[in-house]
C-alpha cells in the first residue's frame, strides 16, 4: 500500500518531537510538511526545534512553515516547566542548517489541501490556531483533507492545565471552538478524530523504553536529542504524578491513530468548548448521551446541535507502546 501523504501541525515541545519522529519512522506515512504554531514554546523556537529534529532524523526534504505567533484571543502562554526552557528538555539544540519555508503555515495548509483534495491526512498536535485561521481562509478545508486527527481535549477525565482543560485547547479555546463548530457541518464518516487525555494518559514512555530506543547508537545526535528531551519530560511527570516513572505519549498516539484507527475505540458526539468559566475555560464538554435530542431538551435549555467529533475513549496501549519503541529504535539505528 502506498504511504499516506501527511501534514503535521505542531508546537514542538517534547511529545510533539516524539510525534514527528514517529511519523518519520513510519513506513505508512509520507511526511510532506510540518506547520508550526505558538504553544509549548514561541513559534520561532517551534520552527527551530522542528528543523533540528528533521535534520537529526535524516529528513531534510520536509517543508517546515511558521504559523500563528499567538492565540486568537488569549495572551501568549507557554509550557516551559513541562518541556524545558527551549522546548526540548535538557537537549543542547544546535543551529539548524535547514531553513523554513517561504510559505506561512496557513498558506501551506490551504494550498496543499486544495491541490490534492481527499489525499492528505492532517494531524494536529498543538493549539488549533493555524487550523482555525486556515478555515477562515478556506471554509471547506476539512472536506479537502483525507482525514483530520487532533491531539485535543479531555472528554471524560481530568485536564492537565485547569482541572478539566487539556493544554492544546486551553492555550487557544477560541480556535478550538471555531474548528469544532466547522466540523459540525461534516458527515459522520468525515468527522475529525480527537485523541484526548482520556486515552493518551494510558500510553507511556518509561526509562527502560528510552534505553531500548537509544541503544543502537547512544551517542548519535538523534539519540542524544531523544534522551535529553524525554528524561526532562519524565522528570516533570514524576514530580507531578508521584510514583509515575514515565511520561505520557500524547502526540505520538495521535499520529499513530491517524494511520491505524484500530488502536483506539471512539464515540461520535457533540463537543462544546467552554469559553467563559473561571475554572473551566478550555474544557471540552462532550455530550455522549445526546441530551440535545432528548424530548425534554427545551426544558433543559439545550439547542439542537450536530455531532462534530469522534472522541477516542479506549486505547490498545500495549500495541502502540511496542510499535513506538520499535520504530524510534529503528530510526536511531538508521541515523547512527
Amino acid at each position: 500500500m502506498a504511504p499516506i501523504p501527511m501534514i503535521l501541525d505542531v508546537d514542538t515541545g517534547v511529545d510533539d518531537a516524539l510525534a514527528i519522529l514517529y511519523a518519520v519512522a513510519s513506513p505508512e506515512i509520507e511526511l510532506l510538511a510540518v506547520t508550526c504554531v505558538n504553544g509549548n514554546v514561541p513559534v520561532d523556537m517551534v520552527v527551530r526545534n522542528t528543523l533540528v529534529l528533521l535534520e537529526a532524523a535524516g529528513r531534510t526534504g520536509v517543508e517546515v512553515a511558521a504559523g500563528a505567533e499567538r492565540p486568537l484571543v488569549e495572551p501568549e502562554r507557554h509550557g516551559y516547566e513541562v518541556h524545558g526552557p527551549e522546548g526540548l528538555g535538557h537537549a543542547r539544540i544546535p543551529v539548524p542548517t535547514l531553513r523554513p519555508s517561504r510559505r506561512g503555515a496557513v498558506e501551506l495548509l490551504v494550498e496543499e489541501l486544495r491541490a490534492a483534495p481527499g489525499r492528505i491526512a492532517l494531524v494536529t498536535t498543538g493549539p488549533l490556531t493555524n487550523l482555525a485561521l486556515a478555515l477562515r481562509a478556506e471554509p471547506g478545508l476539512l472536506t479537502l483533507a483525507r482525514s483530520c486527527t487532533m491531539m485535543a481535549g479531555a472528554f471524560r477525565g481530568r485536564g492537565n492545565t485547569l482541572p478539566r482543560s487539556e493544554a492544546n485547547v486551553w492555550y487557544d479555546p477560541e480556535a478550538a471552538d471555531e474548528v469544532f463548530r466547522a466540523a459540525g457541518a461534516l458527515p459522520e464518516d468525515a468527522l475529525p478524530l480527537a485523541i484526548g487525555l482520556d486515552v493518551t494518559e494510558e500510553a507511556l514512555l518509561r526509562p527502560r523504553d528510552l534505553d531500548r530506543i537509544c541503544e543502537p547508537a547512544p551517542d548519535s545526535a538523534l539519540a542524544r536529542l531523544i534522551r535529553d528531551a524525554s528524561e526532562f519530560y519524565i522528570g516533570f511527570e514524576r514530580a507531578t504524578f508521584r510514583g509515575l516513572d514515565a511520561c505520557f505519549l500524547h502526540d505520538p498516539l495521535a499520529v499513530a491513530a491517524a494511520i491505524d484507527p484500530s488502536l483506539v475505540a471512539t464515540e461520535v458526539c457533540h463537543v462544546e468548548v467552554e469559553l467563559e468559566g473561571r475554572h473551566t475555560r478550555g474544557e471540552t464538554v462532550a455530550d455522549f448521551v445526546r441530551l440535545w435530542r432528548h424530548p425534554l431538551n427545551e426544558m433543559y435549555g439545550l439547542a439542537e446541535a450536530a455531532d462534530n467529533l469522534r472522541a477516542a475513549t479506549e486505547v490498545d496501549e500495549r500495541t502502540f507502546e511496542d510499535r513506538f519503541v520499535d520504530r524510534l529504535r529503528g530510526l536511531v539505528a538508521a541515523n547512527a
